[in-house]
């Protein structure tokens, strides 16, 4: 090989200064939604735990008036707040990724941010935010109920993780379609209208008619909230639960929407 056939010489620690780059960009793209969306309102980050805590109690005192006992357990609003709060998380953080494109259009033009960027970042801060409000609402609720419940923490966690996952699959298939398909937003809103309903938020799974099963058992959502609540109820046993199911099924649409995204990330920029 001729001297004019060899690659340029690379700079030692090229890579490494890339990835300080772009985890530069990831804080600052994050600091600049912590200004734009908690900064700018009263209150800030008030509102996102008053929010949960408020439908928790909305749906715990509604449920009450029409029923003598909890569908598990003996407490309405923590019932519900184990079903309510993980329905949230994800309702959140996968909003904002398949927002997070158009939310960071205008800084995409500059060649030092990339397309990935602002979704990290955008998934990286949504997802504190929600773990750390479900914190505060659920340790809320368990002083407000004075609850001696055993809370066991692996499923909680196992549960977590699960809807990060599943958030982040949904976020960026959503992100790619959401730029290709003028009308998918629409339609995907219609379609997600009833999902609080048929993710077991409200009642149990074991408590549905057998037909009714077999459909929800395809929603994953309906897995993680019988998951978590195994961690707040020990004596319940969500068997029909699989983390299996929902990590099958976040990997193949997270795989989806990296695939459309990297082949048509600049196509969505341009519309």
């Amino acid at each position: 090989m001729s001297a004019t056939d060899m690659p340029p010489p690379q700079s030692p620690g090229s890579g490494l200064n890339q990835r300080f780059r772009t985890l530069r960009t990831v804080l600052a793209l994050m600091l600049r939604e912590m200004s734009t969306r908690y900064g700018r309102s009263p209150g800030g980050y008030i509102w996102a735990i008053l929010e949960p805590m408020g439908g928790v109690l909305i749906l715990a005192v509604g449920f009450s008036l029409l029923l003598r006992n909890p569908p598990l357990g003996n407490s309405f609003i923590l019932f519900y707040a184990t079903g309510f709060v993980p329905f949230i998380l994800y309702q959140n953080v996968s909003n904002t990724v398949a927002r997070a494109l158009t939310f960071s259009k205008p800084l995409l033009q500059y060649p030092i941010v990339t397309w990935i960027d602002p979704i990290i970042a955008r998934f990286v801060l949504n997802a504190l935010t929600s773990i750390l409000v479900g914190y505060i609402v659920l340790f809320g609720v368990l002083m407000m109920t004075e609850s001696r419940a055993l809370l066991d923490v692996g499923p909680i966690v196992e549960a977590v993780g699960l809807l990060l996952l599943l958030s982040l699959g949904v976020g960026m298939l959503n992100c790619a379609l959401f730029g290709l398909i003028d009308a998918w937003e629409v339609i995907w809103s219609v379609l997600m209208r009833p999902l609080f309903i048929a993710s077991g938020v409200l009642f149990l799974y074991e408590d549905m008619p057998r037909g009714v099963q077999e459909i929800l058992w395809y929603n994953p959502l309906f897995h993680i909230t019988g998951i978590a609540r195994t961690g707040f109820y020990p004596t319940y046993e969500a068997s029909y639960a699989s983390g299996l199911f929902v990590v099958g099924f976040s990997l193949i649409v997270l795989f989806l929407g990296t695939v459309l995204l990297h082949r048509y990330h600049r196509d969505i920029l341009t519309r």
